[in-house]
């Protein structure tokens, strides 16, 4: 198999997944499922970027190591987001976008999942260059790769754990969950620390596509940052940051706007003194 063909496969596979997504969406209303889909998209297209053979090139030791880690990001995010959709409402991020395209909700949301199965794509380019770097062995770049990649899924997971727990909490200063601000642990320092760390996890794949051989970088490694800014300009751009902010802002209120005056929107930064702090 040729490398295009391979990820053509996989773009396919993508495409057919949120297909997918977008049926379970429409026959349970609950648009949690479309990210557990999203996040098992990209976890089996990375799977078979790294592994499925090449023009007869062997399995490598990046190879492996590059696809456990995709496998290990895959089933973490996929599972929590899982756990999190099963009984709750509707995501209030798509729940606003159908509102807003109104009788063409259907059409709009299978073309907006697709335009999501393109970003798994691109992703899994990202991972695809990643594992198949030539140089032999395993360096400190691929050292460093992992540890970038460990990390970044260990504060994600820190952070979702937070937010789970304060949910789930009860109210002191608030009567019921509007108006409650949570504002412990990571989120003291960045309003979207989840999207951070996921941020973190992407920026690993160009250490491993640029480990050197005798020769230098490998010329292609430099199409790895593909993913981190990509994930970048998604996250603070465009679905993740400002639809979630516009929400929390219309739900709670002035708790939100105090939070947002003293707290850092995506990078982790001591949390600004702006008087009172108001943390429900």
């Amino acid at each position: 198999m040729t490398p295009a063909l391979l990820l053509a496969a996989v773009a396919l596979g993508q495409c057919a997944i949120m297909t997918l997504a977008w049926a379970i969406q429409r026959r349970t209303r609950q648009s949690g499922w479309v990210d557990t889909c999203w996040s098992l998209a990209v976890g089996a297209g990375g799977l078979a970027a790294a592994l499925i053979p090449v023009e007869d090139t062997p399995l490598s030791a990046r190879q492996i190591l590059v696809a456990t880690l995709v496998g290990l990001w895959s089933a973490r995010l996929a599972g929590h987001i899982a756990l999190r959709t099963r009984g709750a409402g509707d995501d209030p991020r798509y729940a606003e976008l159908i509102r807003t395209w109104g009788a063409k909700a259907p059409s709009r949301l299978f073309w907006f999942l697709q335009s999501q199965a393109v970003a798994a794509a691109l992703l899994a380019v990202t991972v695809y260059i990643a594992a198949r770097n030539p140089a032999p062995g395993l360096g400190i770049l691929d050292v460093a790769g992992t540890l970038v990649l460990l990390a970044g899924i260990t504060g994600e997971g820190i952070a979702d754990a937070q937010l789970t727990r304060f949910r789930h909490r009860p109210p002191t200063h608030a009567p019921n969950a509007r108006g409650r601000i949570c504002d412990v642990g990571l989120w003291r320092w960045s309003r979207h620390p989840n999207y951070f760390f996921e941020w973190v996890i992407w920026l690993a794949y160009p250490c491993f596509a640029l480990a050197p051989s005798a020769d230098g970088p490998w010329s292609w490694g430099w199409v790895a940052f593909i993913a981190p800014a990509m994930m970048y300009v998604l996250l603070v751009h465009v679905s993740g940051l400002p639809p979630l902010e516009a929400h929390m802002a219309r739900s709670r209120g002035a708790a939100f706007a105090d939070y947002r005056r003293r707290t850092s929107a995506f990078f982790p930064w001591p949390p600004r003194r702006t008087g009172t702090r108001d943390t429900e």
